[in-house]
């Protein structure tokens, strides 16, 4: 199975990512288990399918839900099949209750009427890119979840903050998305207790941030280049802050001999802390 490269962490390890992306990622489409993975997908949704059926396939339930970053929860069985009944019921509040994006997307997609899904071969051809994309994106994560987890923001941002909905809403789907709240809370320095408060409390919390840190007064803003990148930026400097530098930080030795041969404590996570922050 073709592992993901990613010699460095932190942020000089995300642009490294970033720059070799699409020759690892036809690297790893090109290895058999996805390639057979992607297959059956296309076989299996090209001709109408029941729900029944559906859901009693569990390898075409597993590549699905890993096309909608929702790998590994296939044995949540009763709990799919609510979603997709419940998305076909227009008097429903479930799926606004639930308040997560890719079941939202994911119930979007595979809208079964009266039992049966029918799918174009535009819409087959569509997610099974999606899922070669979210499988890397998974493979990534078994060698850095830092760096799986801004894959999935940099992914993820403008369907949730850019699709046209109420600043409240967008806010709400952040807080609903666990790796973009993830990214995002880390970078903003968000209380690590915040999710005990009211979920309106929390939205507030977090627009007073954007707009204090990054200075974003809409959040709608998120989805330009250049504050993806920012946010980004700062999600793995404060990572490598909170977790303290490793061997592949840069200038890793040099904070070794600050901090008194073998340790980071101390004066050296200090001046770890003023190197990177400089670098910000």
């Amino acid at each position: 199975m073709y592992q993901p490269a990613i010699p460095l962490s932190g942020y000089g390890g995300w642009k490294l990512l970033q720059s070799t992306y699409t020759r690892q990622l036809e690297g790893f489409t090109d290895s058999s288990s996805v390639k057979n993975d992607r297959a059956y997908l296309t076989e299996k949704l090209s001709s109408p399918i029941s729900l029944d059926d559906f859901m009693s396939d569990r390898r075409l339930l597993r590549v699905s839900l890993t096309a909608f970053d929702l790998g590994g929860e296939e044995w949540k069985g009763g709990f799919i099949r609510k979603v997709l009944e419940e998305a076909s019921d227009p008097e429903s509040t479930f799926l606004q209750r639930l308040n997560n994006s890719d079941y939202t997307l994911y119930s979007k997609t595979f809208a079964f009427q009266d039992g049966q899904l029918s799918l174009s071969a535009e819409q087959v051809e569509e997610i099974a890119g999606n899922f070669e994309a979210a499988a890397f994106r998974g493979a990534v994560g078994e060698v850095d979840n830092s760096m799986r987890l801004s894959l999935n923001y940099q992914s993820k941002i403008v369907e949730i903050a850019g699709t046209g909905s109420s600043e409240e809403t967008s806010l709400y789907k952040i807080l609903g998305n666990t790796p973009v709240r993830n990214v995002i809370g880390t970078a903003l320095n968000l209380p690590a207790d915040m999710s005990k408060l009211d979920i309106d409390r929390q939205a507030d919390i977090l627009k007073e941030k954007l707009e204090s840190v990054m200075g974003i007064s809409d959040v709608a803003d998120l989805t330009s280049i250049d504050k993806v990148d920012k946010m980004l930026q700062r999600y793995h400097v404060m990572n490598t802050i909170n977790d303290g530098p490793s061997p592949t930080t840069p200038g890793y030795a040099a904070l070794t001999l600050l901090g008194g041969g073998g340790s980071t404590s101390g004066f050296g996570a200090l001046a770890s802390q003023n190197l990177f922050l400089s670098r910000f």
